[in-house]
C-alpha cells in the first residue's frame, strides 16, 4: 500500500459537493473522533475540526482526490494537518486522510463562527445524512461559540445560498443549542430566531 493518500474524509465544508470538484463523494462515518470548534492563535474565526476521542463518531463524506489536486486541497486546508484514518472509517477504504487542526487553544471558540460557513456544512450534511446528520452536527460538536450572521453578505469564500427550508434547519439547530447569533461584527447579540 502506498503512503500517498487517495481520498479525503470531510466533516465540514468538504461534505458539501458544491464547494469542490472531487470525485465520488459518498457518505461515511469516522469512528474514534468527534467534531469541535477550535480557536487558534492569530486567526479571528474558529476552525471546525475533528479530535480523537474514545467512543466518538463523526458522520461525513469521503471524496476521491486526483493526484494533481492534493496541493490545492492542502492550500485550502492550511492550518490543518493530515491524519491517515483508513482503519477508523466505515465503510472503510485505503489511503484516506482527514484534516485536523494541529494546535487549538483550549476551551470553546472565542471568535465568531461564520453562519455562511455553517450553512455550507448543514447543506452538505442534509444531502448526505438527512436531518439526523444535521442534528448530529449541532448536538455532538464541542466548543460552540458565538455565530456571526453574515448570510446577507457572506464572508466565507465558498458560501452557498441556501433554500429557505435549509436555512431554517441551521437556525433551528442554533436555537436548540442556545447559540448566541451576532447581528453585526461589533458583537450585538441576539438569540437565533
Amino acid at each position: 500500500m502506498s503512503d500517498f493518500p487517495r481520498s479525503v474524509f470531510g466533516y465540514g465544508s468538504l461534505v458539501n459537493a458544491g464547494t469542490h470538484d472531487h470525485a465520488r463523494l459518498r457518505p461515511a462515518t469516522l469512528h474514534g473522533w468527534r467534531r469541535a470548534w477550535r480557536q487558534t492563535e492569530g486567526r479571528p474565526t474558529p476552525y471546525l475540526t475533528v479530535e480523537r476521542v474514545d467512543g466518538g463518531a463523526v458522520p461525513g463524506a469521503v471524496a476521491d482526490v486526483a493526484d494533481v489536486a492534493w496541493s490545492a486541497l492542502d492550500a485550502r486546508e492550511a492550518g490543518y494537518e493530515r491524519h491517515r484514518v483508513d482503519a477508523e472509517l466505515r465503510p472503510g477504504g485505503a489511503g484516506v486522510v482527514v484534516y485536523a487542526v494541529a494546535r487549538g487553544l483550549p476551551g470553546a471558540a472565542t471568535g465568531a463562527i461564520r453562519l455562511s460557513y455553517l450553512d455550507v456544512v448543514v447543506q452538505g450534511m442534509l444531502r448526505l445524512h438527512g436531518e439526523a446528520g444535521v442534528a448530529d452536527l449541532f448536538d455532538r460538536t464541542e466548543g460552540w461559540g458565538p455565530v456571526l450572521d453574515d448570510r446577507a453578505a457572506p464572508r466565507y469564500a465558498r458560501a452557498r445560498r441556501l433554500p429557505p427550508e435549509e436555512a431554517r434547519l441551521t437556525d433551528a439547530g442554533l436555537r436548540r443549542i442556545g447559540a448566541v447569533v451576532l447581528a453585526d461584527p461589533d458583537g450585538v447579540g441576539r438569540r437565533a430566531s
